[in-house]
Order: structure tokens, then C-alpha cells, then sequence
């Protein structure tokens, strides 16, 4: 007999639950009976005013460290609506679908920042021979940030906490789809880049401005928290930019008023706060930009009418960045990514101002390579727009769940201090400063110790405090002998046995920088150099590069090994348009961890590697000259059979033709 009512579909979960020995009111409930916990991350949604007239999930449960929230539906064709682009997001899908009810009350979760993670689950059916459910696992308030889990069918994972466990081992994301998701993510955000970067160019914002309002303009979009997390006020929505034209309600003044009103709130220092303002404070500068103007073609289909300059550039980064920036990958450089986009086309290739920012699967692989953990101190002395640390502090977040368990109080503890106390960086430009600065607000607030400066008069009581005893580095590429004396400091300024990376143009190492290559073997190990593909920076710049890695604080020992690895083919090729996949680049970046750690004994694929080729062990001089791969690749001079071949063939080819040409006495 099929069902009239979705509260059929209701009795039916809550049978299939009674099987798995849950029980209603201790293990699970229904819609408004949830923690006040859960309540409150469910008060509409972090990104938008306009979605808060769905209620609540048909049932969850909140039994263990992730909750699962079910969404039902009559009728087996209800169960999920998809387009091209994927699950549908709009309001008639979100009410009327299943999974697109659950996957959006999920979100909403994980935008309140209550959660970081959300078990989604849509099920539909006309009879209880005729049901289905679908299950995601969600990781961020972005439409796209989920993953389906199509081998799960049933509730069973919910039956006990080894069933959950094991349940959620299978649901996370694996090393190999993080890196996908970064990749696929960079991807993303370059295409909105170039588009935005247009937009700006038809609307006549300067080159330099360009990236100030994209991090200004984000900035404005967060909600307004105290430094104890509780939210004073929501961020700024396309509505509240209504084209006013008297001074203080101009939609500029408004973008800068609510970026100021955030910073204060938060408890960002007063010295910290005026350094980003006085960048910030570009955005409202022009008046005329305020002004009720035509719309961009870029973002006609999102306003209706006229809009100033400054809503129309909101309207876009609100709907293509913002709302997508926690389903972008957690290791990804935000800022950093829009810098370099518009450096292409505003600044040339950025190698007369030294500019060039490491890819985010390339910050990735260093910190861990340095196996930065919960307990790591990370410097970076040249920092950019913070790509290094960002990187380094998803993987330390990642690591204090692992060992405490997500959301327990002991995770929360570590993490809040891994954010405010782990993580120094050091960046001179005031530019760079600011999108550094903000890139670690989006983050998560990990901005507290981003220093504005020159790393190298910094007073030694802010390193003999910190007890760094990571470095990770990208310096510029104008400073003096390559920008290795960045690394030497660095090393100087770390607790002994502490490891450091820098990625640099590989003539630092061959005799560019001597001086302070000889000096840094004098108190520190080269432990191994990794070339690096010719391509890595392309667009922006064409130069060789390799990764120098170092032990702190123990000479170098000229008896003992250096590893050099030649990673010139990772898989990827670089064009101007964008990055291509080749040959298996996702697995080639997990494996260089494996060659970097045990060398030509490395357990990874014969068919991607021929490690006796790629990896060599062998000794370095103290002349500061020796540290690339290439000069180490021994070249066989021994002859071949196919030489020999090779030899005669020519010979005999050659005589034939002075026979013809009668160059030769036949006799």
C-alpha cells in the first residue's frame, strides 16, 4: 500500500533506527527537539538573509562528534534534483528534494562555524518496498563541498561507535581527494579571477586596488563575532548596498565602516587595525564609484536596474568567492590566488617587484614534507599573502583532531592555540601585509602573530618567544643572492633539530649565493634538494627552481648523504590558460613525500617512477656550489650495442653518398 503522508517516510526512518538499537529522545529526535547547539547553527544561514523560512531537519542525530541530519520526502521521485553543474541549489529544490533539503541544512550548519563537518542524508519513497536514501558527507557551506557516499544504503553506521568510526574513516576526505579538491578549487577560483579581474578593468579600478577589494570586500561579508565567538552583528548582503548618495551611507563608506566594525569587534591591536584600514580605505575613495550607474554585463543577471560600481564588484565576489570559500580546498591561498591573477594582466610578470607566490599544492608538500603537526611552531619570514601558513596550520588543525577527536573540548583548546600562537609570519610589503592578514581572518583567525616588517630587524625576544621549530619559505626573488640569506636567518632563529624548507631559484645553490650558502652549512644540514618542474610559476615567471630542506642548529656533516630528487616531471603541465593534467600528478605529489622520507627505496608505482633515474644519494662540498640535482647525475660514457649500430649505420650512409657522388676511389 504506498504512503499518503511524509510522515509515513518518518515512521519508516524511525523503524529502520529501532533496528539499529537507536532510540528516540537519547540516540536521535525529531525537527525542534535538537540541542540548543545544534538550534543555534540552524538560525538560517551565515550567508544569506533570505533562507530562513525552512524550519528544520525531518530527524538527526547528535550522538556522535559529527551530526546527521535527515531530510524526508513522499514519493521515491523526490529523493534529489541535479543539473549539469550538479545537485541544485535553488529554493523550490531545497524544499521539495530530499538530499537537496539535507545538503542545504548541512551547510547552513557548518557556515554558523559550530561545525566543520556534517553528515547529510536524504531519503524518499512511496511504500516501504519502494524507499531510497542518499548520503554525503559535507565539509564546508559551499554548494559544491560534499561528497557523495554511494556504497552506504542503509543506517547501520549509526548502530555503535566502532560502526560510526569506521563509517567516518571511509567518508573523509583521503590525502589523494584533498589534493583533487585543491587543485580542482585553484581552478575555480582563477576562472572567477579572470572574470572579476575583467569586471574591475571595464569599471576602471586601478591595478593596485584590485585585490584591496576583494579582501576588503570579504572582509565586509563575515559576521560580526567578538573574540569570544559571539556573533554582535551579520556581515554586510548585495541588499544593504542601496546606491545612497549622502557621504556615510555611500555603499563604500558602508563596506569600510562594517571592515573597520569587524576588526574592532574581534579585538584585532590598534596598531594591526590602522596598518590594514589605511589600505582598506581605498575602496571609498572615489566617490563616483558610488555612483547609480548601468551594469557590467559580468553581473547583469544578478542585479536588476541600475547599481554603483562598488555593489556591482560585492554582488559578484559575494556570489562567486564567498559563497564558496569553505568548499574551496582548506589548504587553498585565496589571496593569494586573486594577487596573482591580477598581476598577470595589472603588473606584468611580477619579476621586477620579486612577486611570485608559491602554488597551493606546492605549500602543501613542503609543510609536509616537514611533518608540521599540532605541536609545530611555523615561521615564515617572507610571507606573502600567507600560502605557507595557511597550509601549515589545515594540516596542524587536521592533526589535533586526529588526536583528540572533532570538536572534543581538548581539540577546541589546541586548535584555538595553534591559531593564535604557532604561526608567525613576517611580510614587509604593506600590501602583501593586509592580504596576508585578512587571508588568515577567513581562515579562521590565525592572524594573531603576521607581523608587519623587515623579518631581519625584528627584535629577538618575538623568536627566542616564539620557539619556532618549522620555516617555510618562498623569499623574493629580487633580493640579494636569490633571497637565500632568508633561509640562513630563519634557520639561525629556529630550536635546534628544527626542519626548514625554502623554494628558490635553483642558481642560489650552484654558485649565485656562496657566501651564504657556505655560511649556512657552517651551523646547519642540508638534509636533500628537490628540483623542481621548469613550469611551476608560469605564468608569472619561467624560472628553475628547487626545494633546499635543512636540519637547524647541527653543522653540515660532509661524510653523511644529501638526497636529490628530480620532481621536474609532477604530472602537471603549465600554460597561461591554466594547468593540465599530464600524467597522474595527484598521485606524484603524495609519493614525493614517500621518495623524500626513504629515498630510492621509496614503496610507490613502478609505472610513475624509475627511482634508480630520480633519486640520488650522495655527498656535498663545503664550496656552496653542489646543491642541485643535476650535478650529481652521473653520465655513462660506456658504449652500446645500439651505439655501435648507431656508429656503422652513419658510416655506411656517409660512404654511399660519396659513392653516388663520386667522392670516393672504389678501388
Amino acid at each position: 500500500m504506498n504512503w499518503k503522508l511524509e510522515k509515513d517516510v518518518n515512521e519508516w526512518v524511525a523503524y529502520e533506527f529501532k533496528k539499529y538499537g537507536l532510540v528516540k529522545l537519547v540516540d536521535y529526535n525529531e525537527e525542534s527537539g535538537m540541542s540548543e547547539y545544534m538550534k543555534e547553527s540552524l538560525k538560517g544561514s551565515a550567508k544569506t538573509k533570505a533562507k530562513t523560512n525552512f524550519g528544520v531537519p525531518d530527524l538527526h542525530v547528535e550522538k556522535y562528534n559529527i551530526p546527521v541530519v535527515i531530510e524526508d520526502k513522499l514519493k521515491r521521485s523526490k529523493l534529489i534534483t541535479k543539473n549539469k553543474s550538479g545537485i541544485k541549489n535553488d529554493d523550490n529544490s531545497i524544499e521539495y528534494y530530499a538530499v537537496n533539503g539535507a545538503l542545504y541544512y548541512a551547510r547552513n550548519m557548518i557556515a554558523s562555524e559550530k561545525y566543520s563537518e556534517v553528515i547529510a542524508v536524504g531519503v524518499a519513497g512511496d511504500n516501504k518496498e519502494n524507499v531510497t536514501m542518499d548520503v554525503y558527507y559535507v565539509f564546508g557551506s559551499a554548494p559544491t563541498a560534499y561528497k557523495e557516499l554511494a556504497d552506504v544504503s542503509s543506517f547501520s553506521f549509526l548502530e555503535s561507535q566502532d560502526s560510526f568510526d569506521e563509517f567516518y574513516k571511509n567518508a573523509k576526505l583521503s590525502e589523494k581527494e584533498k589534493h583533487r579538491l585543491l587543485i580542482d578549487s585553484k581552478e575555480t577560483l582563477n576562472v572567477y579571477a579572470k572574470k572579476l579581474n575583467k569586471l574591475m578593468h571595464n569599471l576602471n579600478i586601478t591595478a593596485p586596488q584590485r585585490v584591496l577589494y576583494v579582501s576588503g570586500m570579504l572582509l565586509s561579508m563575515q559576521h560580526v563575532s567578538n573574540s569570544e565567538g559571539v556573533k554582535i552583528d551579520d556581515g554586510l548582503v548585495p541588499d544593504d548596498l542601496k546606491g545612497i548618495q549622502t557621504n556615510n551611507d555611500r555603499d563604500s563608506k558602508k563596506v569600510v565602516s562594517k571592515i573597520d566594525t569587524f576588526l574592532t569587534t574581534r579585538g584585532v591591536p590598534e596598531s594591526k587595525r590602522k596598518l590594514m584600514l589605511a589600505s582598506f580605505k581605498e575602496i571609498s575613495k572615489d566617490v563616483q564609484r558610488d555612483e547609480l550607474t548601468d551594469t557590467d554585463k559580468e553581473v547583469a543577471k544578478l542585479i536588476n536596474g541600475q547599481a554603483s560600481t562598488t555593489k556591482q564588484i560585492f554582488v559578484f565576489i559575494y556570489e562567486y568567492i564567498f559563497k564558496s570559500i569553505d568548499g574551496l580546498g582548506g589548504s587553498l591561498d585565496v589571496m593569494g590566488e586573486m594577487y596573482s591573477e591580477f598581476l598577470k594582466y595589472a603588473l606584468g610578470d611580477g619579476k621586477e617587484l620579486g612577486i611570485v607566490l608559491t602554488p597551493p599544492y606546492v605549500t602543501r608538500m613542503m609543510a609536509q614534507i616537514l611533518n608540521v603537526n599540532k605541536d609545530s611552531r611555523v615561521m615564515d619570514l617572507a610571507t606573502g599573502s600567507a600560502g605557507f601558513l595557511i597550509a601549515s596550520m589545515e594540516i596542524m588543525i587536521n592533526d589535533a583532531n586526529r588526536a583528540y577527536g572533532k570538536q572534543t573540548k581538548k581539540a577546541i583548546r589546541a586548535i584555538n592555540t595553534l591559531k593564535t600562537k604557532q604561526l608567525l609570519g613576517i611580510e614587509l610589503n604593506a600590501e602583501m601585509y593586509t592580504l596576508a592578514t585578512t587571508n588568515m581572518i577567513l581562515r579562521g583567525d590565525g592572524s594573531s602573530k603576521i607581523e608587519k616588517g623587515n623579518a631581519f630587524n625584528r627584535p629577538e625576544s618575538l623568536f627566542t618567544d616564539f620557539k619556532g621549530n618549522r620555516i617555510l619559505l618562498n623569499p623574493p626573488f629580487s633580493f640579494k643572492e636569490n633571497g637565500l640569506p632568508f633561509i640562513l636567518y630563519g634557520l639561525d632563529k629556529l630550536e635546534k633539530d628544527g626542519l626548514g624548507a625554502i623554494i628558490i631559484q635553483d642558481s642560489a645553490g650552484s654558485g649565485q649565493a656562496e657566501d651564504t650558502a657556505k655560511e649556512i652549512l657552517t651551523k646547519h644540514t642540508l638534509l636533500a634538494s628537490i628540483k623542481m618542474p621548469p613550469d611551476l610559476f608560469e605564468p608569472m615567471a619561467g624560472v628553475q627552481t628547487s626545494v633546499y630542506i635543512f636540519k637547524a642548529g647541527t653543522p653540515h656533516d660532509y661524510e653523511k648523504t644529501v638526497k636529490f630528487i628530480d620532481f621536474r616531471n609532477d604530472g602537471y603541465k603549465r600554460t597561461k590558460r591554466g594547468i593540465i593534467e599530464i600524467n597522474n600528478p595527484t598521485q606524484r605529489y603524495q609519493d614525493i613525500i614517500k621518495i623524500y622520507k626513504a629515498g630510492s627505496k621509496a614503496k610507490v608505482a613502478s609505472e610513475l617512477w624509475n627511482l634508480n633515474d630520480i633519486v640520488i644519494e650522495d655527498f656535498i662540498t663545503d664550496s656552496g656550489k653542489d646543491w642541485n640535482f643535476e650535478q650529481h647525475v652521473v653520465i655513462d660514457t660506456t658504449p652500446t650495442e645500439e651505439d655501435f649500430k648507431k656508429t656503422i649505420s652513419a658510416y655506411l650512409s656517409w660512404k654511399v653518398s660519396q659513392i653516388m657522388q663520386g667522392g670516393v676511389d672504389n678501388g
